[in-house]
């Protein structure tokens, strides 16, 4: 069971990493019901999760995040102690928090940008996250840490740029600049084919031709003259053999 779950984490984790760029150290994102439930299940989160992933993790989490365990009291007491531990991201509600569930999708806006992984076990930011593509998402389940399969959302914007439908913000750039080059290239092409077309025949084909024309222009006079001569000397002939 254990090598099984292995395989599906490294297959997903393949999918993250060919499709939308993650990279090692891997940022985990957790939520205090994500601590809650590593706290009752007695799980390691800093030993466990990186040999699950295959990779270095960094855990963090948010002000938003530490505000609600914090005013939830004596009842996640021991939550808020892990999730102290970890690195805290900064998020936009220094003024004013809010839950830790919006906080957490407030992170992961605009297309996932600091590449992010949700670690949580709240139902409704679990679905919320599966509708933005590229979150990769963690949970407890039978005592074990298990990485969510990529989401409908995830698959279809793959699916999207593998068949050129959608590019990238990041290569929309190159792209035109590609096109500029390529325009460039066809100006000058263009150019090089009307200085050849603007040529004129060559002169000495020309000339050739012209000679042509005066040889065979010629020969008839040429013939003429034979046969002039020739009856000149004809009647002259006769006229000595009448006298």
């Amino acid at each position: 069971m254990k090598l099984t779950r292995q395989k599906h984490a490294k297959k997903n984790m393949g999918f993250y990493r060919h499709n939308f760029h993650f990279r090692e150290p891997f940022q985990v994102l957790l939520d205090g019901t994500f601590c809650q439930a590593a706290l009752r299940n007695k799980i390691q989160i800093r030993e466990q999760l990186p040999g699950y992933l295959d990779g270095a993790t960094q855990l963090c989490t948010t002000r938003c995040v530490l505000k609600e365990l914090e005013s939830l009291g004596k009842a996640l007491y021991g939550a808020k102690l892990i999730a102290q531990r970890f690195q805290v991201r900064n998020c936009s509600h220094h003024k004013d928090p809010v839950s830790g569930s919006a906080c957490l999708l407030s992170m992961i806006e605009e297309g996932n940008p600091h590449h992010f992984f949700i670690a949580t076990q709240d139902q409704d930011l679990a679905n919320k996250v599966k509708k933005k593509a590229g979150v990769p998402l963690l949970f407890i389940i039978q005592n074990t840490m298990v990485l969510d399969k990529p989401s409908p959302k995830s698959l279809a914007f793959v699916q999207k740029l593998q068949t050129n439908q959608l590019v990238p913000e990041h290569q929309k750039q190159s792209i035109v600049q590609l096109k500029e080059k390529e325009g460039l290239a066809k100006q000058e092409s263009e150019k090089r084919r009307k200085r050849k077309r603007a040529g004129g025949p060559n002169p000495l084909s020309c000339l050739k031709k012209k000679k042509k024309k005066t040889q065979e222009g010629q020969e008839p006079s040429a013939e003429k003259k034979k046969r002039r001569k020739r009856k000149r000397n004809r009647v002259k002939a006769e006229a000595l053999q009448s006298v």
